[in-house]
Formats: structure tokens, sequence, C-alpha cells
């Protein structure tokens, strides 16, 4: 039994005077991100510098007292603090290299607020939402003994080393036809009506309803491969990078490969089974899992190939079982690493120096 996080989420049901708090909730956050947002740029293309989160939450109490920005006291105001937090916690994250430069919050997109521990939100299809952070205790899975290499890919989403083939569902594509016919619609209402409005709601339903299927997928495959491997083997994929290839882009998206491999991770942690990631340059298709050949000529189109030693591939196939390969001895690298240094610090506290003793050593050998 172990101690773990786990956040659940549940539909509010709020009537109109709830609607309306809600809403000044959303509003005061936006305005209090994006303001201060607008603050750090113009100091920092003055003086090179921006005030970080303690300057700035005494100058958000200084603006609660003013004519002007008087309504901002109508919302909790560890909200607001909040708000402050999480600016905060986007420009460290761009500086060091993690993230973009943090953007100004619309109101068009989803809004959201959060209060100590729980997260209060509204979609663009006007549902709302509470997420709630939870300690809780965990049994994990039992452990299998197996291990596994993943190929990740867009004819089939998913291939295992030892054969097993997860469907790629398309979700796009298959709501494609319906979402065009919503979004021709949009295009001829006019802009800020009631109708456009209304028709805007149907557009994001049907996002929606993409997005809730491809998460189900998701955390159904990845909760499978969890119970059934101790060893999970991935390549480190460059999904950003990959996006920019404009004819793969769509479908590279839609697979949604980045959220596949973090639900893994998580779930592995929960369950004290390991993740291990190959580098993303490893040529894990073009190499012969058999005798080693690599082929340099292989292309995306290839499905499979015979290499000059004889052998037969399926490119997803082989590739899941060079991942294994070398996942595995990457593992067993960092298994010896980590022998190496308990067996040293056990060496080191078998047998202490007492300072005294170290100093009288040192003057006699001087």
């Amino acid at each position: 039994m172990k101690i773990i996080h786990r956040t659940y989420k549940f539909e509010l049901l709020p009537n109109k005077e709830q609607k309306t708090l809600l809403g000044k909730h959303f509003g005061c956050v936006r305005y209090v991100y994006n303001h201060f947002l607008n603050e750090r740029k113009e100091q920092y293309q003055s003086d090179k510098k921006s005030d970080n989160y303690y300057a700035q939450a005494k100058t958000l109490t200084e603006l609660k007292k003013k004519e002007d920005t008087v309504w901002l006291k109508e919302v909790n105001s560890q909200t607001l603090q909040f708000a402050l937090r999480s600016l905060d916690t986007a420009y460290v994250n761009f500086f060091r290299g993690n993230a973009q430069f943090p953007q100004f919050k619309s109101k068009r997109k989803k809004n959201s607020f959060t209060v100590p521990q729980h997260t209060i939100s509204k979609t663009p299809t006007g549902k709302y939402f509470v997420s709630i952070l939870t300690e809780q205790e965990y049994e994990p899975s039992k452990k299998t003994g197996k291990s596994v290499g993943i190929d990740l890919g867009l004819k089939d989403f998913a291939i295992t080393s030892d054969g097993i083939k997860y469907k790629n569902n398309r979700y796009t594509k298959r709501y494609e036809r319906q979402l065009k016919k919503a979004q021709q619609h949009l295009s001829r209402k006019a802009k800020g009506s009631n109708m456009f409005e209304k028709q805007k709601r149907k557009v994001a339903r049907i996002h929606e309803k993409i997005a809730n299927t491809r998460q189900d997928v998701l955390h159904k495959v990845s909760k499978d491969i969890v119970s059934n491997y101790d060893v999970i083997c991935l390549e480190d994929l460059n999904v950003k990078g990959m996006i920019k290839n404009r004819k793969l882009s769509k479908h590279i998206a839609d697979a949604s490969w980045g959220t596949f491999v973090r639900f893994v991770e998580y779930k592995a942690n929960w369950n004290d089974k390991t993740v291990i990631k190959i580098g993303r340059f490893y040529p894990s298709s073009k190499t012969c899992n058999v005798c080693g050949y690599i082929n340099q000529d292989l292309n995306l189109s290839i499905r499979n190939w015979i290499c000059v030693n004889g052998h037969k591939l399926d490119r997803d196939l082989n590739a899941s079982i060079n991942i294994l390969k070398e996942g595995l001895k990457i593992y067993g690298e960092e298994l010896a690493i980590t022998k190496v240094e308990e067996k040293s610090d056990v060496s080191n506290n078998a047998h202490p120096v007492k300072p005294e003793a170290h100093h009288i050593a040192s003057g006699v050998c001087g």
C-alpha cells in the first residue's frame, strides 16, 4: 500500500446566481493575469527586469483599493493570488527553456480559477467542472515479470514487441464531416450574435466529443500496458518537431502520443513499474532486430522490408523489438550503476573514520 495524489473531476450544475458568481471569478482571474503579464512585459522592455510574485502580490493589494478596480474584492483573494502564482511559474518555465512565453488569457477559450486544492473550470460548451486533489492509499498492481518495447505510429497507434497492436482510431477523421458542416454554418452567422454563439457551442461540443473519446481510449490502453508489464520501453519522441511536418501534423496531433506517454508514466509510478525512454535518434525502424544491419534507405512508405541477410521484417514490429532491446540495455546499465553506488555507500558506512583519527593520521604523514 502506498500514498498517491489523485484528482477527481465532477460536473457542476450551478443556478443563475451561482453562474454569475463563477463568471466574476473567471473574469477577475483573467484580468489579474493579463494585467500583471502586461506589467511584466513593460518593465522588462524598460529595465530588462520585472517584478516577481511577491512584488506583484503587494501591487495587487493596492489595486483592489483603487476605485476603478475595487470589484476585485468581490472574489476569493486566494484565487487572485493563485493567478499571480501561475503567471510567475509561466515566467520561470519560459526563462528555463521549458515553455513558450506566457500568453494573454482569452474569454473565448477555456476559463478556470483555483482555490486551495480545487479548480473550477468552464468549457467552451458552457459546462462547469470542479477538480479536487486528494491524497489516498493505493494498492499497486501485481508484478508480471514481463518487459515490453512500444513503437508509436499512425497506421496503428501502438505496436508492442510481442506483436500486440492497438488501433489508431483517427478521432478527428471520424467526426470530420460533422465538424466541417457545423463550422460552415458558423461562418454564415453574424459574429457576436445569439445565433453565432449558439452555433459556436455546437462546434465546441463536437471538439469536446473528439477529446473525450480520445482521452478515454488513451486511459484504457495505458492502463492495459502498465498492468501487463513491469518494464516499459518507449522512444523519446520529439512530438513538437514532428508536428511541423505539414502532411502529418494533423494526424500526429490527433494521435496524441505525448498525452499517452504521460499517462503511462504516472500510472507506472503508481504501480512501481519502470518506464525507460530510448534516444530519439536511435534507428529503431531501420535496424534489423535479428542481425543488426541498418537500412539507410528505409522511408515511411515502406511497411515491410528484407535486410541484406534475408531477414523478413515488419517495420513497426521490428521497431518495437529494437526499442525493447535498447531499453533493457539502458535499464541494465542503470541498475549496475545503482548497485555500485549502493555498494560504495555500504563500504563507506562500514568503517567510518573519526575526525580525530583523520587529523592524527594527517599529522603523522605530514
